[in-house]
């Protein structure tokens, strides 16, 4: 089973631009979670997919391998799916490129689905996270993911999921953590097939997967990891690195 992990980058990002150019310790966020990854020693190979030749330029200075984008894209798996479409592979992980602690415990457990779903009915795994504080919970940034007995994805929203609907109900709250690991056929059907109106509606791109029928496998990790999406979050990562 070949498999490689994908990092897709964008430069203008809407709340935080240029966060993956910041520096982090000596060096770029993104150069940051391309080591991260390398150093997993999970992947075949590691690129970066991109369409600035900031980014572009950055990673290669730094001896990674990076790709740019021909198309325009919308989400990172369509990102992902173009520069994957001619490569001799079976799974693609995509890791978020704001998460330079990124770590190897919680992405060999994504790649375990895959070795042991002998059936490959399995179309794509995910990560969440349990959380309890109320602000993450109520915050639309926050996405939330609610889950069968087999931690199957039931639907994902940027609303509170589950509501309670009584004072003395106790759900859980699991926030999805957005990496994920793809068969390459599912990937390659997601860029081929149209958003749908859920998707539109919650500006989340796993939705789609459920909307056309896929099965996403959910797997728990208690790793929480720091997310750059505002300059405080960088401030949290300069602190962690130290």
């Amino acid at each position: 089973m070949k498999i490689i992990a994908m990092i897709p980058a964008r430069y203008a990002a809407s709340r935080f631009p240029g966060k993956l150019m910041q520096d982090l310790a000596g060096k770029p966020v993104i150069i940051r979670t391309y080591q991260a990854a390398e150093q997993t020693k999970l992947f075949d190979a590691v690129y970066v997919v991109t369409d600035s030749d900031v980014i572009f330029n950055a990673v290669n200075e730094a001896g990674g391998k990076a790709f740019m984008s021909l198309e325009e894209h919308e989400c990172g798996s369509d990102r992902i799916a173009e520069a994957v479409s001619s490569m001799d592979i079976d799974i693609v992980v995509n890791v978020q490129g704001d998460e330079p602690f990124t770590d190897r415990e919680s992405l060999a457990s994504l790649l375990e689905v895959f070795k042991s779903d002998t059936q490959k009915e399995i179309d794509l795994a995910s990560l969440m996270t349990r959380i309890s504080d109320p602000e993450d919970i109520a915050n639309p940034n926050t996405v939330k993911v609610i889950v069968d007995q087999n931690n199957f994805a039931l639907y994902f929203s940027r609303a509170a999921i589950p509501y309670p609907r009584t004072i003395d109900s106790a759900p859980v709250y699991y926030k999805h953590k957005g990496v994920y690991a793809f068969r390459k056929r599912a990937l390659l059907d997601f860029k081929r097939l149209p958003m749908l109106p859920l998707e539109a509606a919650e500006k989340i791109e796993a939705i789609r997967y459920l909307e056309y029928g896929k099965k996403i496998k959910m797997v728990e990790t208690r790793v929480t990891g720091i997310e750059i999406d505002t300059p405080e979050d960088l401030e949290k990562a300069i602190a962690a690195w130290k």
